[in-house]
């Protein structure tokens, strides 16, 4: 590895540490969110309503969050700040927020508008149960306006990061966990007074959550110094370009939409509680995505932007690779944890109060079948923003509809037989395909990367994670009387699992000496000793 690669490499680690502390803050709080919708409404009538109606509006997010702007900005706001000079990029900025502003909110009035034949296309099976289907779009109408709200937040934050500043922006969506929790909990107990369900009350406190997302990222934008002029001018070449670099990936995020369509279509088709069941799953699989995945893409994206403005192409391929293998030794081992505690972490976190052990059973099988596909949907989140910084986003999409051809396939097939399980294992499925495509592109596109150094750290990291499932299974069945017990027993239990896990994993991959996985914890190590 090259010096200059090295300090790239260095360099990601230490931005995805200050990330990866602050999105594990961000994810342990929406557990504790989800804990809350577990105990106070389990899974079934009121949940179910309430995932398919965040769903709608969330169905826009990635598009305006992690996904196509975030890339697009940075890649474009990288080129200003390096070749073009501090007033043309502000200027860039402002215009950009106008745009947003102005754009979201014809889009969030429609969808207030039809939200109720929204909900009766996304879940038909909802109109069978008494009122299921008008309390979705009631609290679709309530949680629309999110989507301006997490999208200026989302090109608030993506100005920062190319500042080289990550830990407020990864912070931020704390803050809309916290406002989710003390504004929706408080109103659940407030408005059944004035004749409203409780879970309306979540609605609102999702809405006040998504304020506090943006308008804590403001003061430290403000540091910058950034000044906020609105103006708006359709004809900026930057905004333009944003624009351009966003077609595509639009297109190509209409598949996974459609992914998200047809697998909420038939989650409500299927027995009451599925949706429920695969949204608990898919928030705990949240985690190590976020922490691992979604990281080290914020952290690695203005940094192959910069490669790229520069056109050093040898940099971009070892900083992917080195990247990309980073990334394989956090989640790899994670898969393998997350399917051997599946049931024991379920049960501490979720059965409490309205949710039955019937739920963590079946949350446990969800949870495994998603978390089969953890290491790719996590890889993926790395390779798209190396396509953004080619500007060539064509091969994203071409991958997205691939995805969704054998997503629709697989459940169409295992659905009576697997049931709700059927989702979950296909949304892992067309994440692995789509995982193996972009790398087979990236591959000729960056006229091979380093293949040889990606292969023997794959081996060893999948060598280190087979010694951790041999250890896991020995400390599981001596402590499987107190996995049973109670909640503290649970909570020792689950913690002496999950630290003897990492330290086996650790111990292992140290004797077999893997470089990126020495350059992460030489990172912890020194902020340890700050």
């Amino acid at each position: 590895m090259s010096e200059k690669a090295g300090s790239s490499t260095g360099k990601i680690a230490r931005s995805a540490g200050a990330v990866s502390g602050a999105v594990m803050c961000s994810r342990v709080l929406g557990l504790v969110r989800e804990q809350f919708f577990a105990h106070m409404f389990g899974a079934g009538y009121a949940y179910d309503a309430f995932v398919v109606a965040f769903r709608i509006p969330n169905l826009l997010r990635d598009l305006f969050g992690e996904g196509a702007l975030s890339a697009a900005f940075v890649t474009v706001f990288s080129d200003y700040d390096t070749n073009k000079g501090t007033e043309a990029t502000w200027r860039l900025a402002s215009n950009v927020l106008v745009f947003l502003l102005l754009l979201l909110s014809v889009l969030v009035l429609a969808g207030m508008f039809f939200a109720e034949p929204i909900v009766r296309l996304l879940a038909p099976d909802f109109a069978e149960v008494s009122g299921k289907a008008q309390l979705t779009a009631l609290m679709t109408q309530i949680m629309f306006p999110f989507l301006i709200l997490v999208a200026l937040a989302a090109a608030v934050m993506g100005m920062l990061n190319t500042k080289g500043k990550f830990f407020v922006p990864a912070m931020s969506s704390s803050f809309f966990n916290l406002g989710s929790i003390i504004g929706g909990v408080s109103l659940a107990w407030l408005l059944p007074m004035f004749g409203q369900l409780p879970i309306i009350g979540m609605a609102w406190g999702t809405l006040l959550g998504g304020l506090l997302q943006l308008v804590v990222q403001l003061p430290e934008l403000h540091r910058t110094g950034f000044r906020f002029v609105p103006h708006l001018d359709l004809r900026d070449p930057g905004l333009r370009r944003i624009l351009w670099l966003m077609l595509p990936a639009t297109i190509g995020l209409s598949a996974t939409q459609i992914n998200v369509f047809v697998n909420t279509n038939f989650a409500a088709s299927c027995m009451e509680g599925s949706v429920s069941w695969l949204n608990y799953a898919f928030r705990l699989v949240q985690l190590p995505i976020g922490v691992f995945g979604v990281a080290f893409s914020i952290a690695a994206m203005p940094v192959l932007a910069r490669h790229a403005a520069q056109k050093d192409i040898v940099g971009l391929r070892q900083t992917f690779s080195s990247s990309l293998v980073m990334v394989f030794s956090l989640t790899i081992p994670a898969t393998v944890g997350l399917i051997l505690l599946a049931g024991p972490i379920i049960r501490l976190i979720f059965e409490h109060g309205a949710f039955t052990a019937k739920d963590t059973a079946f949350t446990a099988e969800a949870l495994i079948c998603y978390s089969c596909g953890l290491f790719a949907y996590s890889a993926v989140k790395i390779m798209v923003p190396v396509f953004y910084a080619l500007n060539d986003t064509k091969y994203p999409v071409i991958s997205s509809f691939m995805a969704v051809a054998v997503n629709i396939l697989f459940i169409t097939l295992t659905i009576d037989t697997l049931s709700f399980r059927a989702i979950a294992l296909a949304t892992s499925c067309s994440m692995v395909l789509n995982f193996l495509f972009l790398g087979f592109v990236l591959h000729r596109k960056l006229a091979g990367f380093a293949l040889k150094q990606l292969a023997l750290g794959t081996l060893k990291i999948i060598a280190a994670s087979g010694a951790m499932a041999l250890g896991l299974f020995g400390i599981k069945a001596l402590l499987q009387p107190l996995l049973a017990g109670r909640i503290p027993m649970q909570l020792l239990s689950v913690g002496v699992l999950i630290s003897g896990a990492g330290l086996l994993y650790a111990a292992a991959l140290h004797f077999l000496k893997l470089p990126e996985f020495d350059e992460i914890t030489g990172k912890v190590r020194q902020r340890l000793k700050r």
